[in-house]
């Protein structure tokens, strides 16, 4: 009899599940959703009960059945919060604000609607002494602006095996975002009128913000864009400018120009006008640093060259030559004129240095300008600049007849000296943008990025990297050099002080330097927001304003670890610092065919 040997069979190892979505609370889908819209409309509705008793406090929070200051923010993030609520419901025309179906939007505009509720609440017992200032609306707010918060947490996320990578998920952007569908163009300019219209509102609206006011202004805006970003709209959106470019520069020129036709007080329209002279020069910069390459440290000397030339030539009692005042356009050309041989004169034997050797030059001329201007006063040195006093009492431009210094009345708006100068530096920043798009695009502008790239490969491929070099720099000094003639005469004086690598107010390098790094190197806009953050931020929020420097040193430690490439990211510089998983960049490999390590996956 044969005896048959089994064999044992190895039990199959089963195939991996993919990860289960989870939450960070473990609620059920409906009761989140639930929770969602019902707490973003209690916290919308919460604004129309008092919070205190007293008027003391900014925006009068007493009345019933009208809300003020504080709560308006809270009802504007509350029906934000809403509205993305039935976009997650798949309500019919919503659904534009989620294309990617995640659930991080949903999660930053609850915990906006929180921050500001919170906000709020707690200033009120710091202010006014104590939580016996509350009213039932307050706890009722407090209450319906947590509800959103559960609620959104306890939505699933994508591909989530533990708390962490849900927690991780839920801030972050969603990794494939659908193609939007065509549409008609008048659809696209229509949309980015709107989109114009919006900035100008909530750029009005911030300007005009204090104290109190402005921190629950920068917690609504800032996790609201931050909501937009992960849901993929704020790529939709540069996706439609980037089909509508002209059209897009235009109506953003527009908004610009209707700005000082939204306020009624000057003093805001000086924060304007200093905000586009700083991201002018800033722009300029971004010539030398952001497509260049250049590490500029005393950039603001040029800016200085063009503010003492017009000052001399203004027709000033203190001026050296107060015999001459030349007009405006003269003014304008000279200044500019005079920036660019300095910029030609520093460049020609200092260009052909690299790196920390170039920078620390720069520095030094930076400084070198500074004492010069200060020591030019007659007795330590020639007498051109008035030493440390300055050239005071510059007059104001007058245009055509225009005076810039007395008030108009334009269709029924009243507009006031800074509004006038404001109105300028917008036709000024026209000018610089155009310039710079037109040198960026041409062969110039791409030998600048080659030479950022690699300056021994562009040089191998033909490219004289010394003379591009030297247009660079000569260029961007000069566009400093023409806003430095508006500024001579928007502060009525020029002194030596401001001109400095870092001070605790600007204009200075290293908040030209921040203002490019944190907007973004290679864009238009991008030093226009860092200037205006920037310049904004220490000037509204009182606490930084002896603590500027420490303020950006965190503000840019925060940025190289969370977004190198800046709040609006040149296309390049995005995919150099991050693993995107884009289609159009095609897999390098060595001689052996083993992977090579390439710029964007290293």
């Amino acid at each position: 009899m044969t005896e048959t040997t089994e064999t044992p069979q190895t039990p199959e190892t089963p195939a991996a599940s993919p990860a289960a979505q989870r939450g960070i609370i473990p609620l059920p889908l409906a009761a989140a959703r639930a929770l969602l819209l019902g707490g973003g409309i209690l916290t919308a509705a919460s604004t129309f009960l008092r919070w205190t008793w007293t008027s003391e406090f900014p925006g009068d929070l007493t009345v019933n059945g009208y809300p003020g200051g504080l709560q308006i923010l809270t009802l504007v993030a509350g029906l934000i919060t809403v509205v993305f609520a039935l976009a997650a419901y798949g309500v019919r025309g919503l659904g534009w604000l989620l294309p990617a179906r995640n659930n991080a939007p949903l999660v930053l505009t609850a915990l906006g609607g929180f921050g500001v509720t919170w906000y709020t609440i707690i200033a009120i017992a710091a202010k006014l002494g104590g939580i016996a200032n509350w009213e039932p609306g307050t706890y009722f707010a407090a209450v319906a602006s947590l509800l959103p918060v559960i609620g959104a947490l306890a939505l699933p996320q994508d591909a989530t095996d533990t708390t962490k990578e849900a927690l991780k998920a839920s801030i972050a952007k969603a990794e494939r975002i659908p193609a939007p569908q065509d549409t008609a163009p008048w659809i696209q300019r229509l949309v980015i009128t709107i989109v114009a219209a919006l900035g100008l509102t909530v750029f009005a609206y911030g300007i005009d913000a204090e104290d109190e006011l402005f921190v629950g202004f920068l917690i609504v805006v800032v996790f609201t864009a931050w909501a937009l970003h992960t849901a993929g709209l704020f790529d939709r959106f540069s996706h439609l400018t980037a089909n509508n470019r002209s059209f897009a520069l235009a109506m953003g020129f527009v908004a610009a120009i209707g700005f000082p036709f939204t306020q009624t007080n000057d003093h805001y329209a000086n924060l304007g006008v200093n905000i586009l002279i700083f991201g002018t020069v800033a722009l300029g910069l971004n010539i030398v640093v952001g497509l260049a390459g250049l590490l500029d440290l005393g950039y603001v000397a040029f800016l200085g060259v063009g503010a003492y030339t017009a000052a001399l030539v203004s027709g000033s009692e203190f001026s050296k030559f107060s015999g001459v005042q030349f007009p405006f356009w003269a003014a304008a050309l000279t200044g500019a004129a005079a920036s660019l041989v300095f910029g030609v004169l520093i460049g020609a034997p200092t260009l052909r240095l690299r790196g920390d050797y170039l920078a620390i030059v720069t520095l030094g001329f930076g400084e070198i300008f500074r004492i010069a201007v200060n020591n030019m006063d007659g007795v330590s040195g020639p007498d051109i600049t008035n030493g440390p006093n300055g050239i005071p009492s510059i007059p104001d431009l007058s245009f055509f007849g225009f005076n810039f210094g007395d008030s108009h009345d334009i269709g029924g708006f009243t507009i006031g000296r800074f509004a006038n100068y404001y109105l300028l530096m917008v036709l000024i920043m026209a000018l610089v943008v155009t310039i710079y798009r037109r040198a960026s695009d041409s062969r110039i502008g791409r030998s600048w990025i080659a030479i950022r790239e690699d300056e021994t490969a562009a040089t191998a491929m033909g490219i004289n990297g010394f003379r591009v070099k030297l247009i660079a720099f000569a260029l961007g000094a000069t566009l400093a050099g023409l806003a430095g003639t508006v500024s001579a005469h928007v502060t009525y004086s020029v002194v030596p002080n401001p001109y400095q690598f870092a001070g605790a107010a600007p204009p200075n390098s290293a908040f030209l330097l921040a203002a490019v790094v944190l907007g973004g190197m290679g864009t238009v806009s991008g030093p226009f927001l860092g200037a205006a953050l920037l310049y904004l931020l220490p000037e509204k929020l009182v606490a930084l304003q002896d603590k500027s420097l420490l303020a950006f040193g965190i503000a840019l430690i925060l940025l190289m670890r969370f977004r190198p490439e800046g709040i609006i990211p040149n296309r390049r510089r995005q995919l150099e610092f991050h693993e995107t998983g884009q289609l159009d960049v095609p897999e390098s490999t060595t001689l052996t065919d083993e992977p090579a390590i390439t710029k964007a996956g290293a």
